[in-house]
C-alpha cells in the first residue's frame, strides 16, 4: 500500500534552467482523492529551502481542498449571508450588502480568495479614497469616501477574510498589511449660547419651536425626532422614550427601525418647558400619532426635511452655518459645562459607554477641569 505523504511534505530539485525547485503536497481533492501539488521557485538551494519551509507552514492547517472553490466576490456574499446578515441591523446589512454587490465585488470580485493579496486591497482602499463615491450630486463637491468611510469598509473587509481564516481557506487576513487613512479630526462646532434666542425666535416665526427647542433641549438624532410619537412621551414624569428611527433605504425609501444600537434605546428627561411646548404643538393636530407630522402629508417628517428647515433658520437669524447634527453637540457641551455629569450625558445621548462621551465632549470637560480648579484654588487660599 502506498504511503500518502502528509500536507506540507515535499522535495527539492536543481531545474534544467539553473533554479531550485521545491515540490509539496498542499492536500488531497476530496472528489478524486489525487494528491495537489505545489511548487516554489529560488535561484540557490538554501532561498528555495527557505521558501519551502514557509510554503509548507503556511500549508500545514489550509484546507487547500476548499481554498480553490471561492472568489473573493463569491466568499464575501457567502460571508455576508451565513455569517453577518443575522446578526446586524437591517439598516447595517443594507449597507454591507450594497457595498459588497457596488464596490468589493467590481473591484476584487474575480479574484481568487486565495491569491488576494495586501496590494490588492490597499490600492482598492487609495482608489475608494480618490474617486470612491458614485451618486453624480456626491461627486461634483468631493469625488472621493471620506476616511471614515473608507475605515469602515475596511473593519467589513477584514471581518470577512478573518471568518475565511478561521474556515482554513487562507493562511493569512491580508487586510491586516494594509494602511487605513487616519480619521480626519474636524473641529466641532456648536450653536454658541449667545445665539440661541435668535434661533428659537426664528424657529418660532417658521412655527417649528416645539421641535427645535426638544432638540437642543435633548440632542437626539434627527432620525430619531421625525419617528417620535405622541404615545413616546411622558407628561407627568416628563421623560420621552426614544425607542425607534427613521432611516432612508437602498432604494431612498424613508423606513422606521429600531435605534443605531441597544444603548439608544432610552428614556430621556426634558425640561418643563419642552413639555408645556409639546401639549401646545400636540393641540395643533389631536388625532396625529407623530409628535411633529408633516404640514404637507401630515405622516411623518422626511429627516431631510428637517434639516432643510434647519438651514432656513439659520439664514433667518442670520447666523453662520452649523449642520443639524451640532444642535446634538450644542446640547451635550451646554449639559456638560453647566455641571450635569458625564455619565448622565452619555444615557442621554445613546451613546455605548461615558469614555466615548469624554473623548467625543473633550473640550467641554476640559472647560470643566478648568473651573474644578480654579475652585479648589479658592477654596485653598481661603483655608490658607
Amino acid at each position: 500500500m502506498t504511503k500518502r505523504r502528509a500536507n506540507g511534505e515535499g522535495n527539492i530539485r536543481k531545474r534544467s534552467d539553473g533554479r531550485w525547485e521545491g515540490r509539496y503536497t498542499a492536500g488531497y481533492d476530496p472528489n478524486t482523492g489525487k494528491r495537489i501539488t505545489k511548487n516554489v521557485l529560488a535561484k540557490t538551494q538554501a532561498e528555495c529551502k527557505e521558501k519551502l519551509k514557509a510554503a509548507q507552514e503556511e500549508t500545514k492547517d489550509l484546507d487547500v481542498s476548499r481554498s480553490d472553490e471561492y472568489t473573493v466576490g463569491t466568499w464575501a456574499k457567502t460571508w455576508f449571508e451565513l455569517y453577518s446578515k443575522p446578526v446586524i441591523r437591517p439598516s447595517t446589512a443594507e449597507y454591507y450588502e450594497r457595498f459588497i454587490n457596488m464596490r468589493i465585488i467590481p473591484a476584487l470580485g474575480d479574484i481568487k480568495l486565495n491569491k488576494l493579496t495586501a496590494r490588492d486591497i490597499q490600492k482598492f482602499y487609495n482608489d475608494l479614497k480618490e474617486h470612491g463615491r458614485i451618486r453624480e450630486v456626491q461627486k461634483e463637491k468631493n469625488p472621493g469616501l471620506s476616511s471614515a468611510s473608507v475605515r469602515g469598509v475596511h473593519m467589513m473587509l477584514h471581518n470577512c477574510l478573518d471568518r475565511a481564516v478561521k474556515e482554513r481557506l487562507i493562511p493569512h487576513n491580508p487586510t491586516e498589511d494594509c494602511i487605513i487613512p487616519k480619521l480626519q479630526k474636524k473641529e466641532m462646532k456648536i450653536l454658541h449660547p449667545d445665539h440661541i434666542s435668535a434661533y428659537l425666535k426664528a424657529a418660532d416665526e417658521r412655527g417649528v419651536l416645539p421641535m427645535f427647542f426638544l432638540e437642543l433641549t435633548s440632542g437626539v438624532r434627527k432620525g430619531e425626532l421625525v419617528a417620535l410619537l405622541w404615545s413616546d412621551l411622558n407628561v407627568e414624569h416628563r421623560t420621552l422614550s426614544v425607542t425607534k428611527q427613521a432611516v432612508r433605504g437602498e432604494g431612498g425609501e424613508i423606513k422606521v427601525t429600531r435605534p443605531k444600537t441597544d444603548n439608544s434605546m432610552r428614556k430621556i428627561s426634558i425640561p418643563q418647558e419642552a413639555i408645556d411646548l409639546l401639549i401646545l404643538e400636540h393641540a395643533r393636530h389631536p388625532d396625529n400619532p407623530y409628535m411633529f407630522p408633516s404640514p404637507k402629508t401630515g405622516g411623518m417628517y422626511y429627516p431631510d426635511s428637517i434639516v432643510n428647515l434647519h438651514k432656513k433658520i439659520l439664514k433667518d437669524a442670520g447666523l453662520e452655518h452649523l449642520r443639524f447634527h451640532d444642535l446634538r453637540h450644542t446640547f451635550a457641551t451646554m449639559a456638560l459645562q453647566n455641571g450635569v455629569d458625564v455619565k448622565t450625558v452619555s444615557s442621554m445621548l445613546g451613546h455605548y459607554n461615558a469614555g466615548f462621551t469624554l473623548t467625543t465632549y473633550a473640550h467641554a470637560t476640559r472647560q470643566m477641569q478648568e473651573d474644578a480648579a480654579q475652585k479648589m484654588g479658592s477654596f485653598m487660599t481661603q483655608a490658607m
